[in-house]
């Protein structure tokens, strides 16, 4: 999906849209359209955090149990510091509509789905693609690497270990690693 962004400055939204969503936890559609420069620190050449204040689970906003912080590191750093350079954003909404080369007001969740769906077609990815992909893909990828399920939770922040495997794509069965436990190294 990130091959098919250019660097026009919709390619460069895109961009750091797909890499900001996914890489601070598989954020829901509702959180990329409410991320705001505001919540957004520098920490070193390579990477912000962003804190996520508010969120589906966290309507109240943080909690002694919330792990609000979130890591936009490296690749997903450069993608987002490029689009805000390039589109001039000093202030407010990071990610905005576009009118040909003007930039406009913060995006809507129903347009962050959009351009995820959009994306997905222009790549050639077959299935059914939307906002929640973000997510769903952040859950699956991180497991296929490895990546303890508490770390996982504490990037999504899903309370419930039912919720968080619910969002796991598996793929086909001759796929799965759980299936190649007795193969000799």
């Amino acid at each position: 999906m990130l091959a098919t962004c250019d660097d026009r400055l919709e390619g460069l939204r895109d961009r750091a849209l797909l890499c900001f969503g996914f890489a601070s936890g598989g954020r829901r559609r509702s959180e990329v359209a409410a991320a705001d420069l505001r919540d957004l620190r520098r920490i070193g050449p390579q990477g912000f955090i962003y804190r996520l204040e508010h969120s589906k689970t966290q309507q109240t906003g943080v909690t002694a149990s919330s792990t609000p912080d979130k890591p936009v590191l490296d690749r997903a750093a450069q993608a987002l510091e490029a689009w805000l350079a390039a589109a001039g954003i000093t202030e407010g909404a990071m990610f905005r509509r576009l009118w040909k080369q003007r930039v406009g007001p913060a995006l809507s969740p129903a347009a962050v789905g959009e351009i995820v769906q959009r994306r997905a077609k222009l790549a050639g990815l077959a299935g059914d693609f939307g906002g929640h992909c973000l997510r769903s893909g952040f859950v699956t990828e991180a497991s296929s690497q490895g990546v303890a399920l508490p770390a996982i939770m504490a990037m999504t922040e899903h309370r419930a270990v039912s919720s968080v495997i619910g969002y796991f794509q598996a793929g086909s069965a001759a796929d799965n690693p759980a299936a190649r436990l007795l193969e000799d190294d």
